[in-house]
């Protein structure tokens, strides 16, 4: 057993982990250590796995058997309590200077085991542009046990000095009976339905299980679905675009309320609310309203951060069903993501054109960077259902 079984179709990259592992436990016994370097870029499409491959390799690092799987350093590192891995991975819209100017003094420390200090930084494409100068101070002058694993999508969204002093391990999409057969197997999923889940999830691993064990995600899924057969008028393209845009709004508002709710009781209790003697209570919850005003927009940024990628996932589910249709009037022989549409894919096949179906896709890329680019998402949204007008 291993810490890189758990990566579902990548047994390339896997390869590349395990001897980097190897060299870095010579290096931590003196010698060479020849193919371990202090910065990696994992990258790869969504739910590939990125953070899974960067998360097996922290604790390959960390574990005297380089990845056993199984001992307590290894269980350590995989629920980050391990106290030489300092995980992130930024709540909202982007990660400031600020942010990243301490992480660099956490991570700049010595190991507190002996072995390797290492950074997991996930999304790390989200710094701004101030923060990726200050990252790469870090990256270029490293302290002598410090590992730095970076995840980002593409490397082209690293700036390029980054970018070319981390060594690349590149993720691929894995293959839809990998994903069925992991969902069957880890998550005790039937075959059926593990199946329908890996094909709708085109590889990304996690929306596949989401798929399996949670009927609300198959709902709205489900949801997402119907609007290319219900887009007869304008009416309906406005309401359809409203539905996307409330439903983004909903889940990121019960995914971020309890959250928020105990962040702001704790930083008002560190501030001294609710605490005894004469001008306590008054004078240091006044001292603290600028960290609750810093508080309050983090917590704005990781809710809109949550509804974008809410709205996303619902862009690329309607981009998969365009291309089902596409693949059926070109007579490709592929599985269809969406079989269970079939009846619909075949409709709009005979009814529309492939040129058509080229252009619906061109209307929501373009929504995906209009949203990306601050645009209202009710607009952006708005425009594109129109252009998926039959």
């Amino acid at each position: 057993m291993s810490v890189f079984d758990d990566l579902v179709g990548q047994e390339r990259a896997a390869a590349v982990l395990a001897r980097a592992a190897s060299a870095a436990a010579e290096a931590v016994a003196g010698g060479r250590g020849a193919g371990m370097t202090h910065a990696w870029l994992f990258t790869g499409p969504p739910g590939s796995g990125r953070s899974t491959a960067a998360r097996a390799f922290a604790a390959a690092l960390m574990c005297p058997d380089r990845g056993c799987g199984h001992c307590d350093l290894c269980h350590q590192v995989a629920i980050g309590s391990h106290p030489d891995l300092e995980s992130v991975r930024p709540q909202g819209l982007s990660y400031s200077v600020k942010q990243t100017r301490e992480l660099i003094l956490r991570a700049a420390g010595a190991p507190t085991l002996g072995r390797w200090r290492v950074v997991l930084f996930e999304d790390a494409d989200r710094t701004t542009e101030a923060a990726a100068n200050a990252l790469l101070k870090a990256i270029e002058e490293p302290p002598p046990r410090t590992v730095w694993l970076l995840c980002s999508p593409a490397p082209d969204d690293m700036v390029t000095t980054i970018r070319s002093r981390c060594r690349l391990v590149t993720l691929v999409t894995p293959s839809a009976a990998a994903v069925a057969n992991v969902l069957a197997t880890r998550d005790s999923v039937p075959p059926a339905l593990a199946d329908f889940a890996a094909r709708a999830a085109q590889g990304d691993i996690e929306r596949a299980r989401r798929l399996a064990l949670d009927e609300e995600a198959r709902r709205r899924r489900e949801a997402v679905l119907s609007i290319p057969v219900s887009l007869s008028g304008v009416g309906e393209c406005i309401s359809a675009a409203e539905r996307l845009v409330k439903t983004a709004e909903e889940e990121a508002a019960a995914a971020t309320a309890e959250l928020n709710e105990s962040e702001t009781a704790e930083l008002r209790k560190a501030y001294g609310e609710g605490s005894s003697g004469k001008g306590l209570n008054k004078g240091l919850v006044r001292g603290g309203a600028g960290a609750l005003k810093e508080l309050e927009d983090r917590q704005k940024s990781r809710a809109t951060r949550i509804k974008r990628d809410t709205l996303d996932v619902a862009l690329l589910e309607l981009v998969a069903f365009y291309r089902d249709v596409l693949a059926v009037q070109f007579g490709a022989g592929v599985v269809l993501a969406n079989e269970d549409r079939r009846a619909d894919i075949d409709d709009l096949a005979r009814t529309t054109t492939a040129e058509r179906s080229l252009r619906r896709i061109d209307a929501i890329m373009q929504c995906r960077e209009r949203l990306a680019a601050n645009v209202n998402p009710q607009i952006a949204v708005e425009a594109m259902t129109l252009d998926l007008r039959p």
